[in-house]
């Protein structure tokens, strides 16, 4: 979505040139490539793992962290390769939105209409709230030491980032529409006058 809002902003006449079919497989392509690397890398460190202690995991699926606290031998080495994924995987993305947005920034500064430049912002401030809520929760999840995080911090982190982020993004996208403006300030107003 950044390297869309980036484009539409910063180049909308080559708009269809850069956001093609061929860009777009290119990028679901990296992703699914990098997420499948992740994937076989921790499947193939737990695979030395051996789990001695208890077959029920402290949480509410089957999350790579809990699972290793059930471990009897060292996880030493799949805690480093939570913590590099985790850091590739949330640090990545965030830098590419971010540079993304100070072109962004750039290129609607010298947009010299009020209405032009708050449309513009409003357009990508959806996507920035979603984000840094989306990354904020994932990255207090995975990033943290393991002598700091609880399984209860970990729970509740995981409920955030699995179940309230994605409710809230259509709320947050759909704050853009007038119309939802438009009825939630008449929703609002009819409250404080109850």
């Amino acid at each position: 979505m950044a390297y869309d809002r980036y484009v539409a902003i910063c180049s909308p006449l080559l708009y269809n040139v850069f956001v093609s079919h061929q860009a777009c497989s290119s990028l679901i392509w990296g992703v699914y490539m990098m997420g499948l690397v992740c994937v076989f890398s921790h499947t193939g460190c737990m695979l030395r793992v051996h789990f001695c202690k208890l077959d029920v995991i402290n949480h509410y699926f089957c999350d790579l962290l809990p699972l290793l606290k059930l471990s009897c031998s060292s996880t030493y080495v799949n805690k480093l390769l939570v913590l590099c994924f985790g850091t590739l995987n949330i640090f990545a993305p965030i830098l590419t939105i971010l540079s993304s947005y100070v072109f962004i920034i750039s290129s609607i500064l010298p947009i010299h209409s009020t209405e032009g430049r708050s449309k513009a912002f409003s357009t990508c401030s959806s996507h920035i709230s979603a984000v840094a809520i989306f990354y904020g929760s994932a990255a207090f999840m995975y990033l943290q030491p393991s002598s700091v995080s609880s399984m209860d911090q970990g729970k509740v982190s995981s409920v955030f980032y699995t179940i309230i982020v994605p409710l809230l993004n259509p709320l947050i996208y759909s704050f853009r529409n007038k119309d939802v403006n438009v009825s939630l300030k008449k929703m609002l107003e009819r409250r404080i006058f109850l």
